[in-house]
């Protein structure tokens, strides 16, 4: 599933249903049950998604997996304050140290995104991926549109974090922090998915510019309506 469907999805399993749990099981189940299961629901979803439903395991695949398991571990650690808010905000800052240690590292992961999309299934594919990939013009937009997926996550943390320390004040095991945390949650849970989406987009759109400049043209098509690999073999980029 992919597009608007996986997109709705991701904010009914990861926004709503742990809002209606927080809202509505908080005085059945007693608030700190409500909120670990709040707090499972999108772990739960995003590993059965990689593991059952999906299977397709790469490095992006493991990140978000690892995150996930990360989160659910944290789901017991039972804070509330700052300690909550930098708990709220953990995957953020994980996300941030990955994407600028990739570019400490020259192995900007914004290539992972891209070998996943153009999915080389040959070594002949594999080796001419790297050769684009290892183009100036390209290389460069690897190392920028990495760099922006980071500074978006760490907009996103600082911004997570000042949020939550100033509306979810109540302490951990009350009815009211259950409360408060679901509106957080309402604001983060949604927003936040739908501006990943957006700069994703953005990201793409940037690098998928810079690889089609340096790739010839197909006459009378644009590039996005030509087949990718033909275009590589034309640009001499594929060796057959």
């Amino acid at each position: 599933m992919r597009g608007t469907p996986k997109l709705i999805l991701d904010i009914v399993m990861g926004a709503i249903v742990p809002l209606l749990i927080l809202n509505n099981l908080t005085r059945v189940v007693g608030a700190p049950v409500a909120y670990v299961w709040a707090a499972l629901v999108p772990v739960a979803y995003i590993l059965l998604d990689t593991f059952i439903f999906s299977r397709r395991f790469n490095a992006i695949t493991t990140y978000v997996a690892l995150s996930a398991i990360a989160q659910g571990a944290l789901a017991f650690w039972f804070v509330d304050g700052w300690r909550y808010a930098l708990k709220d905000t953990a995957g953020l800052i994980l996300g941030a140290l990955i994407f600028f240690g990739s570019l400490v590292l020259r192995k900007p992961m914004m290539r992972f995104f891209a070998e996943q999309v153009f999915q080389p299934d040959t070594p002949a594919k594999a080796q001419a991926l790297h050769r684009l990939f290892a183009q100036p013009a390209v290389w460069r937009s690897l190392l920028q549109t990495t760099a922006i997926l980071g500074a978006q996550n760490v907009l996103l943390g600082a911004f997570n974090f000042i949020l939550n320390v100033s509306l979810v004040t109540a302490p951990f095991g009350s009815d009211q922090f259950n409360f408060q945390v679901g509106q957080v949650n309402a604001i983060t849970r949604v927003a936040f998915v739908v501006l990943n989406f957006g700069v994703f987009a953005v990201a793409f759109y940037l690098l998928y510019r810079s690889i089609f400049n340096v790739l010839p043209v197909e006459e009378g098509k644009s590039p996005f309506d030509s087949d990718f690999w033909v275009l590589m073999e034309r640009g001499g980029l594929l060796k057959t």
